[in-house]
């Protein structure tokens, strides 16, 4: 075959195995990653030689550049601010001090378990660094974390990659290349991470003024959007390269893709459905080309090589360097112990330290053969161990930890869905309130709560906020319009299980209940609680101080070992200060009696105080 034929099958089969990948991902739910890696492994020189990337020659290091400019861009894009505002201190430690602590405590483990020199120690840790958004996302989009949790863990991907990659070209030039200057060394990544950041902020503004003043032609506006876009992506990259190679330096395009992405993502930029699908594809299909092009140079061998050592850098960066460095920066933080655990447990490497360190490979292969190997070979068995275990098993992790809340998302963040966000989330549950009035919207961010500003009947804004994922719905604004409409998109658009109305006015309860809507008049609520006061005072105390002595949940049973139990039978198994207040069966509720059998569908009703509470609820579902 003629040189062109061999780069075509070479294309070909790449971006074919990329769209199976990622179709087999999607099917499996867990990252496309580690199929990519693997199909480039089984398909390269070492495998069924079917591809080999050495076809590309000098150009693959810019066209694997190019293709990770595209990816971190597209990662920056969509870290929106207000996400940001929901961890913000623990974020900055994690990508500082953090990172520092990763950098440190890597190198010394490489250090000793494999026998190197510190130069090539500090440099597989600086690529180590790199938790890469391009793993951590599809998690995410798996495990339904809280927000703060999975906005933490995106931040320091995204930041981090941009990090690592400096860091990693730093130090390649610094230590290895035998230029021990400290403070040459410090001076260096400030000058490539300043360049980054200037060309991203000026190419960002330009496509931001390009898109909302110029005229991109009526029909064709979307198209010509998504293409500045892209372009913009692309630009910002080789524009900040050149500017460094000017002044004797390189490897600033991934901090000018970081930037600018980020700052065009949370512009007010028109057509923005259509410039996120188009990139989110466009990201995919580079992704599968850089993944499954930098396997196939992987060599069976040089992970064999590495022996019990590469086995405990991988256990001591995983088991003990990520979990410690997580808990030191969360400390004092809003996050739950548990919370803090699993963001320890989830680190995975992705795109850069892969990209960087097969390139660095490239060039010290002349020179240092058996650096360049255990180079590849560390960095690539940290890669497929991390991707492995906690891309697929984070959601096992997550189950375990007990770190998947119910999410609901309230519309309308007055006094009543204030009120009802306040006492869903004291009972650990995720809660997003999406209210359209900035006063509001910044109010509720100072109290605390997690908040979405927009209009709550825009199906945009709803799916921006999760409501794919939400279990529950409850509009609450004190517009019944507003709050059928929002029901409807709830039941029709986003099949939630689960929609909650608050119904202002008697007459329209109807409607809601035409579209098996549970509807909640004001007036009727309030005149329930005075009821309550009047008749059943003592419950009616005991309800109102609920939230902070016991709690009442109802499940439906579905553990192994329960059916055919009676209700004496649970009874001795519960903890103390827990009980079984009603059975629901076919839709019917009774109290229990001791001798009645309970059936997996059951629907039984706990009260008691709040932790044998959870405790009963755990028991009956595992």
């Amino acid at each position: 075959m003629t040189a062109a034929t061999d780069t075509i099958v070479l294309v070909v089969t790449v971006m074919g195995l990329g769209v199976a990948a990622q179709v087999l991902a999607d099917k499996l739910a867990v990252p496309s990653v580690l199929f990519l890696i693997l199909a480039g492994v089984a398909v390269g020189p070492e495998g069924l030689g079917v591809i080999n990337p050495q076809a590309f020659g000098q150009a693959l290091p810019a066209i694997v550049g190019l293709s990770v400019a595209i990816i971190v861009f597209e990662g920056a894009f969509h870290l929106h601010i207000d996400r940001l505002r929901q961890a913000p201190f623990e974020s900055i430690r994690l990508v500082t001090v953090g990172a520092l602590i990763s950098l440190v405590g890597t190198a010394l483990v490489v250090r000793y378990a494999l026998g190197t020199t510190w130069g090539i120690a500090f440099l597989i840790s600086a690529l180590l660094v790199a938790t890469g958004p391009t793993v951590i996302t599809p998690i995410m989009n798996v495990v339904a974390v809280r927000e703060r949790v999975s906005t933490t863990l995106e931040t320091e991907g995204v930041a981090n990659d941009v990090t690592a990659a400096i860091l990693a070209i730093v130090t390649f030039e610094y230590v290895v290349l035998e230029d021990h200057s400290i403070l040459t060394l410090v001076s260096e990544f400030a000058l490539r991470f300043g360049i980054g950041i200037g060309v991203g902020v000026t190419v960002a503004g330009v496509v931001w003024y390009v898109l909302r003043h110029v005229d991109l032609s009526a029909e064709n506006a979307p198209q010509n959007a998504r293409l500045i876009v892209l372009i913009a992506a692309l630009g910002s990259y080789g524009i900040a390269e050149l500017i460094a190679a000017q002044v004797g330096a390189s490897e600033a395009g991934i901090a000018a893709v970081a930037t600018g992405g980020f700052v065009l993502g949370n512009a007010d930029i028109p057509y923005r459905e259509e410039i996120e699908q188009f990139k989110g594809d466009v990201t995919l299909l580079v992704l599968a080309f850089v993944f499954i092009v930098l396997a196939a140079l992987l060599s069976v061998r040089d992970l064999l090589a590495l022996g019990l050592g590469g086995l405990l850098v991988v256990g001591a960066v995983t088991l003990v360097v990520r979990p410690a460095l997580v808990l030191l920066c969360t400390t004092g933080g809003r996050f739950s112990l548990r919370e803090r655990l699993f963001i320890g447990a989830i680190g995975p490497r992705g795109i850069i330290p892969a990209s960087v360190a097969t390139l660095f490979a490239l060039d010290l292969q002349a020179t240092n053969a058996e650096a360049a190997s255990t180079l590849v070979g560390t960095v690539f068995l940290v890669i497929l161990a991390t991707v492995v275990f906690q891309g697929g098993f984070a959601r096992h992790i997550a189950e375990a930890l007990d770190v998947i809340p119910m999410r609901v998302l309230v519309i309308g963040g007055g006094r009543v869905g204030r009120a009802l966000a306040e006492r869903l989330e004291d009972r650990g549950e995720e809660v997003v309130v999406i209210d359209n009035n900035s006063q509001v919207v910044e109010d509720a961010r100072r109290a605390g709560f997690t908040v979405r500003h927009g209009d709550g009947t825009d199906v945009d804004v709803l799916e921006a906020a999760g409501a794919h994922k939400a279990k529950v719905i409850a509009p609450a604004t004190g517009n019944d319009d507003v709050n059928l409409l929002v029901a409807q998109l709830a039941k029709n658009r986003f099949d939630v299980e689960t929609v909650i109305a608050r119904v202002n006015q008697p007459a329209n309860v109807d409607a809601f209940e035409d579209l098996d809507v549970e509807a909640v008049p004001t007036g009727m609520s309030v005149a329930w609680s005075m009821d309550n006061f009047i008749e059943r005072p003592g419950i009616a105390h005991w309800m109102t101080e609920m939230d902070r002595i016991g709690d009442v949940q109802e499940i439906e049973l579905t553990g192994e070992g329960i059916a055919g139990k009676t209700v004496a039978d649970i009874g001795h198994e519960l903890p103390d200060d827990c009980y079984i207040a009603l059975i629901n069966r076919d839709g019917e509720s009774r109290v229990p009696h001791a001798d009645d059998v309970l059936y997996d569908g059951d629907h039984i009703t706990f009260i008691g105080q709040k932790g044998a509470v959870r405790d009963a609820i755990e028991y009956c579902t595992q």
